[in-house]
């Protein structure tokens, strides 16, 4: 299938982090980009940003978690540019400590966020989205290397990301026959607001200052350093491009040399 003029991309939690460095890379490569996050505020400043850039660009305030929510977001993306082309499923949140200690709220908003939401979000837009219908389709989940290995004290997280990884390859092979491609991008330790939390988070729990965790972390990474939104951005922008159809039921990694295959 050859990509239309001005694909439409639809991307979740884009107002910062990586999802942010997607909306602008896509945005960058002439996509009509359409955002959402669940504070209007940033929804708003973000399309600001994007447009005075010299962007396409609009949003609205939608939560992945919940299937009217999703409904009306792929209606907004619909009604504003037509068929999307590109899903970007981004939206996420960490969550983890102790096991024994996780009450059920964190374990379920973990996987309503980062699984059931890849999963309603897609559902939707292959019903009413027209990506089925629109000539040019890709589907990317933003997974995680801790989708592939188990992460201490990341239980809920690392489960919920295996599951994305799962359901990338699955759908990958049922919607290959119509071209379209569906690929998991597995970024590692990348510098963004949710890596701050983690640090905090491991600090608390080892009684030790973030400094120290994140030396911890970095000495892991062959690379020696975490990785940039924009790098992952990079990789996402190039599972958009006809060079990249026969990429398909992949999750592929951006961690400085640290993850599994």
């Amino acid at each position: 299938m050859r990509a239309p003029g001005n694909p439409v991309a639809l991307i979740t939690g884009a107002t910062r982090g990586i999802g942010l460095g997607v909306a602008r890379e896509l945005g960058g490569r002439g996509h009509r980009v359409f955002i959402c996050a669940r504070t209007a505020q940033e929804v708003k400043q973000t399309v600001e940003d994007l447009r005075a850039a010299g962007m396409e660009a609009e949003g609205t305030v939608a939560d992945v978690r919940d299937r009217a929510s999703v409904s009306a977001l792929v209606a907004a993306v619909v009604g504003q540019f037509g068929p999307v082309n590109i899903l970007v499923n981004n939206a996420g949140r960490g969550g983890g400590g102790p096991t024994a200690e996780i009450a059920d709220e964190l374990w379920y908003d973990v996987m309503d966020t980062n699984l059931n939401g890849v999963f309603l979000l897609t559902r939707e837009v292959l019903v009413n989205g027209g990506l089925l219908d629109s000539g040019y389709g890709r589907i990317i989940n933003i997974a995680s290397t801790a989708g592939k290995q188990g992460v201490l004290m990341g239980a809920p997280y690392s489960a919920s990301k295996h599951g994305v990884v799962g359901f990338t390859r699955s759908l990958g092979k049922e919607l290959a026959p119509l071209g379209i491609t569906v690929n998991a991008v597995c970024p590692g330790y990348v510098e963004t607001p949710t890596a701050e939390r983690v640090r905090r988070g491991y600090a608390a729990a080892w009684d030790t200052t973030e400094d120290f965790v994140q030396a911890q972390f970095e000495a892991k990474i062959p690379l020696g350093r975490y990785s940039t939104p924009e790098e992952v951005a990079g990789l996402v922008g190039y599972l958009t491009t006809e060079s990249a159809a026969s990429i398909t039921a992949q999750a592929i990694n951006v961690c400085g040399g640290m993850g599994y295959s």
